[in-house]
């Protein structure tokens, strides 16, 4: 038998955790209505194990979730075969609706956080604008798949092909 390439590539839960904690942009797919798998990038708050997004309350995905819960949660960096690496995380989205609830607002300040500023009370005006008519969606995984190909010890390969001069043109 062949070596397991796969298991070589895996990352340790706390390199999940990491990469989660260090990235921006997730791609985010639901069940759209004829079944055709509905992807969109989202920005993304994270509070214990579950990785929480908010969106419009009658935005496509939001539609789809209730429709369908399942959905997948995907992280991927890198721009040479030597450093791909990300994360998909596969389980059931929880909406939660209630604009007054604990768990809503600490969302919302988690994905506030992230890309704003850190949190302080005198910012409440902007967070409510924020999640104006707004649902926050909850993914505890129930499967984590992981690769990180810097594991393979391949050495550094420059980028290559028609798109590598686009890298960081922007």
């Amino acid at each position: 038998m062949g070596t397991n390439e796969r298991a070589k590539i895996v990352m340790t839960p706390a390199e999940v955790a990491d990469f989660l904690q260090r990235s921006r942009t997730a791609t985010v797919a639901s069940i759209g209505p004829g079944g055709m798998p509905h992807v969109v990038a989202m920005w993304y708050g994270l509070i214990g194990d579950a990785v929480y997004i908010e969106t419009k309350s009658k935005s496509q995905k939001a539609v789809n979730l209730r429709r369908d819960p399942r959905m997948v949660f995907m992280i991927e960096a890198g721009d040479s075969y030597d450093t791909l690496r990300g994360v998909s995380l596969e389980g059931t989205g929880t909406i939660i609706e209630e604009a007054d609830g604990e768990e809503y607002w600490a969302a919302a300040i988690s994905v506030y956080e992230r890309y704003t500023a850190p949190y302080a009370q005198d910012a409440r005006p902007v967070l409510e604008l924020m999640m104006n008519k707004r649902i926050v969606v909850k993914l505890v995984p129930e499967r984590v798949r992981s690769w990180d190909h810097r594991k393979l010890g391949l050495g550094q390969m420059a980028p290559m092909g028609s798109t590598a001069a686009s890298i960081g043109a922007e």
